[in-house]
């Protein structure tokens, strides 16, 4: 039996809603970087039934990049260990819209499914970004385009990704370890000062 690991980097977010666009923008930066084997990257976009499906795929661990309105500064990147049972199966019938993301829905159902056929859903981190500009979900307004502090919060995220999955890809440490180390307070809690 292979001691290696997988950890899956899936960016989460619709890219017509302004720093909605925060998780699909790291993912595209991730890909014109040599990553280490074993991390797979996805723009899981508003799938949040393919997601749900893919952290069923025998991930050791799963980072989801997505915007995180927290009260912080725009751009302020946060870490959040969701946590084996931070987010419970859902009751049946509470899936995810086929084109809607809800991070929560996403991993309530993919524990709902694991239940079913005994697969084992993954330590899960949310990689979170302040957004500047927050639109709710009900808005037929198209904004393309990050605002400019998370637009500068892109390249710090994709160079925290690379370092954390070094990490959780070593075999040597407990992949609980690295998530709950790596979780808790703002990465970064001040704003450039060109925001």
């Amino acid at each position: 039996m292979s001691d290696a690991r997988r950890v899956l980097v899936a960016g989460v977010g619709n890219v017509f809603m302004a720093d909605d666009a925060f998780g699909p923008e790291v993912v595209a930066a991730l890909r014109g970087r040599g990553l280490p084997a074993g991390m797979e990257l996805v723009d899981s976009g508003i799938r949040g039934m393919d997601l749900a499906y893919r952290l069923l795929d025998g991930y050791d661990a799963a980072v989801l990049v997505d915007a995180a309105p927290r009260g912080g500064p725009p751009g302020t990147l946060y870490l959040i260990d969701a946590g084996r049972d931070a987010v419970p199966a859902g009751p049946a019938g509470a899936v995810p819209e086929a084109h809607g993301m809800d991070p929560v829905k996403v991993l309530a159902l993919a524990r709902t499914l694991a239940d079913g056929d005994g697969a084992a859903v993954p330590r899960v981190l949310v990689l979170g970004c302040e957004p500047q500009v927050r639109m709710r979900g009900d808005e037929t307004d198209v904004v393309v385009g990050l605002s400019a502090p998370v637009r500068r919060a892109v390249g710090e995220a994709a160079d925290l990704l690379e370092s954390l999955a070094g990490r959780l890809l070593d075999p040597a440490v407990p992949v609980d370890d690295v998530l709950s180390a790596a979780a808790g307070s703002p990465v970064r809690s001040r704003p450039s000062a060109r925001s």
